[in-house]
C-alpha cells in the first residue's frame, strides 16, 4: 500500500496523546492509595492539556487525507459496520474526557463520592471513563486495518496489540520527560513503565514481522486473471502510464529501501529509546529523557510508514510490470 503521511501522523500523534493520558491517570490512581506520592492538580491538568494537544494535532493531520474535509462528519454514519466510523466517534469522546479530566484537576473540584476520605475521586471517576474511551480508540484505530482480511499483513491480532503497545510506550516515555521537569518523584514510575512497554512492543513487533515473512499469499497471477495455467507471465500493466491503482495501492519503492526502513524503525523505536531512558533515569537527566522521546517518535514514523507499505494489495497482481 502507499503510505499517506497524514495517516502516519494521525496514528502516531494520537498514540502519544492516549499513552500520556493513561500514564497520568495510572499515577494519580496509585497516589490515591498511597503507592505513589500525590501531586498537585496542576500537574495532571497540564499533562492532560498536552495529551489533548497531541490528539488535536492528529485530528488536524487526518483532514489532509480527505478529498472533501467539509464532509468529514459523514464518516460517523456507518458506526454499526465500520471501524473507521467508530474511530471517528471514539476520538471526540477521548478528547472530551481528557478535557474534563484536566479541567477538574485544574479547578481542584473534590467530593468524597465513594466514602473513602481520599482526594481526587472526581478526577479519577471522569478519568476512568476516559480510560475506557482511550482503549476503545486504540482498538478502533487498529481494527480499521486488522479487519481487512485480504490484506494479510494487517489481518492479525498483533496489529491491535502493536498499536496499543507502541502508543502507550510513546505516551509513558513523554510522561517520563514531563515528570522529570514537573514531578521528579514520579519519574522512576513512568520511566520503568516506558521501558517495559517499549521492550514488550519490540517482541510483538518482531512477532508480526516474522509472521508476515511467512505469509503464503492466497492470490496469484492465475487467480487474478482466471487462468489456471502453471506458466503465466505478465508483460505489461495494460496502460501507457500510471493510474490511481498504481499510485495508491503500491508504495513504489525497492525491496532494498523497504528493508532499510525496517531496520531504521527497529533501531530507533526500541533499543535506542530504552538506552536513553535508562541513562536519563540513572543520571536524572531531563535532556536525555526528552531525547529518548524524540528518537522514539521518529522511529514510530518509520515504523508506521513500513506498516502501510508492507501490506500487499491483491490488485497489484494486475500491475506488477510497469512497461
Amino acid at each position: 500500500m502507499h503510505p499517506a503521511f497524514s495517516v502516519i501522523f494521525l496514528t502516531t500523534l494520537i498514540g502519544v496523546g492516549q499513552g500520556l493520558f493513561l500514564a497520568l491517570f495510572s499515577s494519580q490512581a496509585y497516589s490515591v492509595v498511597d503507592v505513589l506520592p500525590a501531586q498537585s492538580g496542576g500537574f495532571y491538568a497540564l499533562g492532560g492539556l498536552i495529551a489533548l494537544i497531541f490528539l488535536i494535532g492528529g485530528l488536524i493531520a487526518s483532514f489532509f487525507h480527505l478529498g472533501h474535509p467539509e464532509r468529514a462528519w459523514r464518516a460517523a454514519a456507518k458506526w454499526r459496520t465500520s471501524w473507521l466510523s467508530r474511530e471517528v466517534i471514539a476520538l471526540p469522546l477521548v478528547m472530551g474526557s481528557i478535557s474534563l479530566y484536566a479541567l477538574v484537576n485544574w479547578l481542584g473540584l473534590e467530593a468524597d463520592i465513594y466514602g473513602l476520605g481520599k482526594t481526587g475521586q472526581v478526577a479519577l471517576s471522569i478519568g476512568a471513563l476516559g480510560v475506557v474511551a482511550t482503549i476503545a480508540l486504540f482498538v478502533c484505530t487498529a481494527m480499521i486495518y486488522a479487519a481487512i482480511k485480504f490484506l494479510q499483513e494487517w489481518a492479525s491480532p498483533l496489529t491491535v496489540v502493536n498499536y496499543f503497545l507502541l502508543g502507550t510506550a510513546s505516551g509513558f516515555g513523554f510522561a517520563t520527560a514531563y515528570a522529570a521537569v514537573a514531578a521528579p518523584a514520579l519519574t522512576p514510575f513512568y520511566g520503568g513503565w516506558a521501558i517495559t512497554l517499549t521492550v514488550a512492543g519490540l517482541f510483538t513487533r518482531i512477532a508480526s514481522l516474522l509472521r508476515n515473512a511467512r505469509i503464503k499469499q492466497i492470490s496469484s497471477v492465475q487467480t487474478a486473471i482466471g487462468v489456471r495455467h502453471n506458466k503465466v507471465r505478465q508483460g505489461a500493466m495494460g496502460m501507457m502510464g500510471g493510474s490511481y491503482n498504481t499510485r495508491e495501492y503500491f508504495h513504489g519503492r525497492t525491496a532494498l529501501f523497504l528493508k532499510s526502513v525496517k531496520w531504521i524503525f527497529l533501531v530507533l523505536t526500541f533499543p535506542v529509546p530504552v538506552l536513553l531512558l535508562w541513562a536519563g533515569l540513572a543520571q536524572n537527566s531531563a535532556g536525555l529523557l526528552m531525547l529518548a522521546v524524540g528518537v522514539q517518535y521518529v522511529g514510530l514514523l518509520f515504523e508506521r510508514w513500513f506498516f502501510f507499505a508492507q501490506a500487499n494489495h491483491p490488485q497489484n497482481l494486475y500491475y506488477q510490470v510497469v512497461g
